[in-house]
């Protein structure tokens, strides 16, 4: 297989993940190579991401894809954050709110002028310096690159969308690129002897699909990579213990919010996706603490509208596969891996991937050089955002059930010790170079679950008092200001 050039892709299993591969495989190699796509309409998808995060944003306008055109045909709304309520104690609230944070300092971030106006008397919020946060909270939303009259950025902005249409969307415009796609079940995999590659797929009805390269997109199922190529899972459940969903859409709501919430709750915690057409809600949670039946009950009685259709649960594990690709079968959405959907991250990990996989795609056969280069990054983004993820479980301040006091007590991956540690003393926080979460991500989550540093950079000493506080004036004002002249986060949306 070395030397065999790659001219033929099957992509086994549709849904978001399948059809988001396809497209951008069609987009950018369409000319070069032929792709395939099965799938079958018997088998159901996950389909709860409904939530994104900035990126998504790059990878529609990669395809081509017209916003409004894409809004109306997924039911979406805009997303500016995420609200984490209930995380740090009972009735208390933050968000993370993409985009930056007051204004960028050479060598020093702004949250250390900010720790300094509140270790003189300030008693501003954090928050009250996101763009993003203040457009959020009072339902604005319009594109804005940059502030009016400054160099400062303006909203960074994110999807919610009905993940199913989405797929829908992007199968059209796939096959309006040359991706075939064949309806049928798999009843075989064909290996080759020599080097246990996978030669072919047998289809129920006896028909027989070969390629040079295969992408698991089965989802939990995960039936190259695990039940044929016996790659499994790293189990990350001593760091994040639930292990079930339940997953159920409701009337919706007004007026229609551009965040999605995260509510904690007893032993695990719930999410409300505003869309057009309704609302997604779903809740995690942990079996060692809760039931199915205790589960439906606590997030059936807290939906916003009438429930559309019956909960679904959807038991899962958390972790990576080991190898995300493993001989000529990479794979990519759930089938490569589990990390709960506190951020938003699963439909991004299906995108990286497939731009990873471009990058890397083997030209003239597969080298294990490029395979293990492939490995490496895979993994090393995952444990980053487990990292992310994990934060919020341990800086709960929550002493009300086991499940809560179980995720404080617990060990964390030193990675994310330290990082905590040198904030909570310095205030300081570093981005790896391939870190999916932005030092503001970082800030706001360690702020808003109640670490206040206990020291700022020294550079934020070179302004004298009244500077530092004309420029938190200004700058709130100029916020304050900017958020104002915006419109209502309805009047973006294409309404059909």
């Amino acid at each position: 297989m070395s030397g065999a050039k790659i001219k033929k892709v099957v992509i086994l299993g549709g849904g978001t993940a399948g059809w988001m591969i396809a497209a951008l495989l069609a987009k950018v190699l369409g000319k070069a190579i032929s792709i395939t796509l099965v799938e079958s309409d018997r088998i159901g998808t996950v389909g709860v991401g409904e939530a994104t995060i900035p990126p998504i944003v790059n990878f529609n306008q990669a395809l081509g894809l017209d916003e409004r055109e894409f809004l109306r045909a997924t039911k979406g709304t805009i997303k500016l954050g995420i609200q984490f309520e209930n995380w740090l104690r009972q009735g208390e609230s933050y968000m993370h709110a993409f985009g930056s944070v007051g204004k960028k300092f050479p060598f020093c971030d702004f949250h250390h002028f900010w720790c300094r106006h509140r270790h003189a008397g300030g008693t501003s919020s954090y928050w009250d310096y996101s763009l993003n946060y203040q457009a959020a909270v009072h339902n604005r939303f319009a594109p804005l690159a940059q502030i009016k009259g400054t160099n400062l950025p303006g909203i960074s902005y994110a999807y919610h969308f009905d993940a199913g249409l989405y797929a829908q969307f992007l199968r059209r415009f796939a096959e309006d690129k040359g991706v075939h796609r064949i309806e049928g079940t798999v009843s075989g995999v064909q290996l080759c002897p020599r080097d246990g590659f996978v030669e072919s797929l047998s289809l129920g009805g006896g028909q027989r699909i070969a390629a040079g390269l295969f992408v698991d997109c089965t989802g939990l199922a995960a039936l190259l990579i695990e039940k044929t190529l016996g790659i499994d899972l790293e189990s990350w459940s001593q760091w994040l213990p639930c292990d079930r969903a339940m997953a159920v859409p409701s009337a919706g709501s007004r007026p229609l919010i551009p965040y999605t919430r995260s509510i904690a709750r007893a032993a695990g915690w719930q999410w409300r996706i505003p869309l057009q057409h309704r609302s997604g809600n779903g809740i995690v949670y942990s079996s060692d603490h809760w039931s199915d039946a205790q589960a439906r009950e606590a997030l059936m009685d807290s939906l916003d509208g009438e429930a559309l259709a019956e909960p679904r649960i959807i038991p899962f594990r958390t972790g990576r596969r080991r190898n995300q690709w493993d001989r000529n079968v990479v794979s990519i959405g759930l089938s490569s891996g589990f990390l709960e959907p506190l951020e938003s991250t699963s439909i991004h990990l299906i995108q990286s991937a497939a731009t990873r996989l471009i990058k890397s795609f083997p030209h003239r056969g597969i080298r294990p050089a490029e395979v293990a280069e492939f490995n490496r990054q895979s993994k090393v983004e995952m444990e980053r955002i487990r990292d992310f993820i994990i934060l919020h479980y341990k800086l709960n301040q929550r002493r009300d059930t086991d499940f809560w006091r179980q995720c404080e007590a617990m060990e964390i991956p030193s990675t994310l010790a330290d990082k905590i540690e040198l904030f909570r003393h310095t205030g300081k926080v570093f981005r790896d170079y391939d870190d999916l979460f932005t030092e503001e991500a970082w800030q706001q989550v360690m702020l808003g679950q109640g670490i206040v540093p206990e020291d700022y950079h020294p550079i934020a000493d070179t302004l004298s008092e009244r500077q530092l506080d004309e420029l938190m004036a200004s700058l709130k004002t100029l916020i304050d200001g900017t958020v104002k002249s915006l419109p209502a986060h309805e009047e973006y949306l294409p309404f059909c």
